[in-house]
C-alpha cells in the first residue's frame, strides 16, 4: 500500500510540475507572439485554465498534510487527548462540509457545460472546451479532500494526534542518542 501511495504522489507530482512547465512555456510564447509576430488571445486564457488546475490539482493530491498553513497556538496548548479530539472533530467537520457540499457544487459545475471558453478550442475537434471541463477539478478537489480528512479520522483513531514538530524533534534526538523514543 504504501509502494501505491508513494508511486500515486510521484505521478502527481510529475503532473503538477508538467503543468507550471507548460504555464511557464505559454507565457514565454505569448510574450514572443506579441513582440515578433501577432498576439494570440488562448494563451492567456489557457495559462488560467491550467492556473486553476495547477491549484485545485495540487491542493488535492501534491501538498501534504504538514506542508499547509495551521494557526495551532491553542491547539497545541491542550494535552495531547484533548488534542485527538479536537483534531477528529475537525476533520469530520470538514468532510461533512466537503460532502454536503458536494452535489450543489457539482450541479453549479455541470450548469456551466452551457458556458465555453472564449478562445481556447479542443484539438481534436476543434469546439470551444465547456467551463464544466474547466471547473471539474474543483468537485475532484472536494472529494479528495473529503476522503483525505477521512482517513485522518481513522488515523488519529489508531494512532493520535498528529505529532507536533517538537515531539518530533525530540524523537529524532532520542533515537541519535539510542534512546527508546517512546519513553
Amino acid at each position: 500500500m504504501n509502494k501505491f501511495i508513494k508511486g500515486f504522489s510521484t505521478l502527481a507530482e510529475m503532473i503538477a510540475a508538467s503543468m507550471l512547465a507548460a504555464i511557464f512555456l505559454i507565457f514565454i510564447l505569448q510574450i514572443v507572439l506579441r513582440y515578433f509576430f501577432t498576439p494570440a488571445g488562448w494563451t492567456l486564457e489557457f495559462i488560467g485554465i491550467l492556473w486553476v488546475w495547477v491549484i485545485f490539482f495540487s491542493c488535492a493530491f501534491v501538498v501534504r498534510h504538514q506542508d499547509q498553513v495551521r494557526f495551532d497556538i491553542l491547539y497545541l496548548a491542550f494535552p495531547r487527548r484533548v488534542r485527538a479530539v479536537l483534531s477528529i472533530v475537525a476533520a469530520t467537520a470538514i468532510v461533512l462540509g466537503m460532502l454536503y457540499a458536494l452535489l450543489p457544487t457539482w450541479d453549479y459545475i455541470d450548469w456551466m457545460k452551457i458556458r465555453k471558453t472564449a478562445t481556447v478550442r479542443n484539438p481534436f475537434t476543434g469546439n470551444k472546451i465547456p467551463m464544466r471541463d474547466v471547473f471539474s477539478i474543483y468537485a475532484v478537489f472536494m472529494i479528495a479532500v473529503a476522503l483525505r480528512y477521512a482517513w485522518q479520522v481513522v488515523t488519529i483513531v489508531r494512532e493520535g494526534p498528529p505529532k507536533t514538530e517538537l515531539e518530533i524533534v525530540v524523537e529524532a534526538s532520542k533515537r541519535e542518542d539510542g534512546g527508546d523514543p517512546k519513553e
